[in-house]
């Protein structure tokens, strides 16, 4: 696919050359600025392929800015004091069930009586934007203990993502680092395995 991809932007460049001097020449024969004709060309070539690039950019970049972040909104500690002995008693479940399809899903992961880990994906919206959100539940209270939103230019699957033939627009996550340093994965890792801290106790 990669080879197939890089062989179709090749044979692009190729014609957009071949457009840009035959817009040259015809600005030459009929008495026209080549200049203002050529650049013309250039530009109409470029924006073909690329007109959502910088809008995918600026609208990612604003998303990532006004709505993404981690949240913790009751830690583990605090957990545990509300709900004295249930920590103890915790068995691990590890079902999974979804609702949605694989543009638009909920998809409920249940850890154990009291904790669910529930993944959010919501898209397509204009210019390529995704939503990703990952909230750690108390099934109980339906108390948010913790949340997590990012946001990608592209749908991002189980074993890595598609993007589609326009790579350049690739933008998996706001910043660099952001989802390994604050993700909800390790707080809800801390539910997972409150029983194997506490006394082993396993499904």
């Amino acid at each position: 696919m990669g080879l197939v991809i890089v062989g179709a932007l090749a044979l692009y460049l190729l014609i957009s050359v071949v457009v840009v001097i035959g817009a040259i020449k015809y600005a030459k024969q009929n008495g026209r600025s080549t200049k203002r004709w050529g650049w013309s060309a250039v530009l109409v070539m470029y924006l073909i392929p690329f007109w959502d690039w910088m809008p995918t950019i600026a609208t990612h970049q604003y998303y990532c800015a006004t709505e993404s972040g981690f949240w913790v909104y009751k830690t583990l500690g605090q957990w545990k004091k509300e709900n004295p002995g249930v920590a103890e008693v915790l068995v691990e479940n590890l079902s999974v069930t979804r609702r949605g399809d694989m543009d638009n899903f909920t998809d409920t992961y249940f850890l154990n009586q009291r904790i669910n880990k529930v993944v959010k994906q919501h898209g397509k919206f204009i210019f390529n934007r995704w939503r990703h959100e990952q909230e750690v539940v108390d099934t109980k209270t339906n108390e948010v203990l913790a949340r997590h939103v990012n946001f990608s230019t592209a749908q991002i699957l189980v074993g890595g993502g598609w993007y589609g033939w326009k790579f350049w627009l690739r933008n998996a996550r706001c910043g660099k680092g952001a989802n390994s340093k604050h993700d909800t994965q390790e707080l809800r890792e801390q539910f997972v395995e409150l029983e194997v801290q506490l006394n082993g106790r396993k499904k």
